[in-house]
């Protein structure tokens, strides 16, 4: 019988001074046993950092049709596509075709995620931003990670400030050209 997905719960305080988003939410990102822990808590915090009316995870890692998260206006037509780790150029061209904005959050070295898609057709690829981490930030992440976890996420000026069930962590956010 095969194993089935790990639910985790974030409480999170959000304060992106940046964006002038400020809310308390809850999270429930169910991590499929394929997928890693760096891969989920990435995902978690693409969705806190993209955080707005219409988020959602998407169907799961199986999904093909969908990025890890999206966001939906209120007609159901996908304005964000959110993918994370290091997506293939296809999904990223159907994503750029599809959405008003594609963007990337990587837990990888970005250098070996923008090699994974060099010289590939991406539609409107030099729109995308790749969205990279401090070096060991997302692996602490991942050692303060529960099932049930207390976040505080605050970001100003691109610096991110995380407390994670009491591990206070931060990293800068890097901001670059996927190609």
């Amino acid at each position: 019988m095969a194993a089935g997905a790990v639910m985790h719960t974030f409480e999170v305080q959000l304060a992106d001074v940046d964006r002038g988003v400020y809310d308390e939410v809850t999270v429930r990102a169910a991590r499929h046993p394929s997928e890693t822990d760096a891969y989920m808590v990435t995902r978690v915090l693409a969705y806190l950092l993209e955080y707005e009316e219409g988020i959602a995870f998407s169907g799961g890692i199986s999904s093909t049709e969908e990025p890890a998260v999206l966001i939906r206006d209120a007609t159901g037509r996908i304005t964000a596509w959110i993918e994370v780790g290091a997506p293939d150029a296809g999904r990223l061209h159907f994503g750029s075709k599809l959405a008003d904005r594609t963007t990337v959050y990587t837990h990888r070295d970005p250098a070996k995620v923008r090699a994974g898609v060099a010289g590939k057709t991406i539609h409107r690829g030099e729109d995308i931003v790749l969205h990279s981490f401090d070096q060991g930030f997302i692996d602490d992440a991942v050692a303060a990670l529960a099932r049930r976890n207390t976040v505080t996420l605050s970001v100003t000026e691109r610096q991110l400030y995380l407390d994670l069930n009491g591990t206070a962590l931060s990293s800068a956010i890097r901001d670059e050209p996927l190609v």
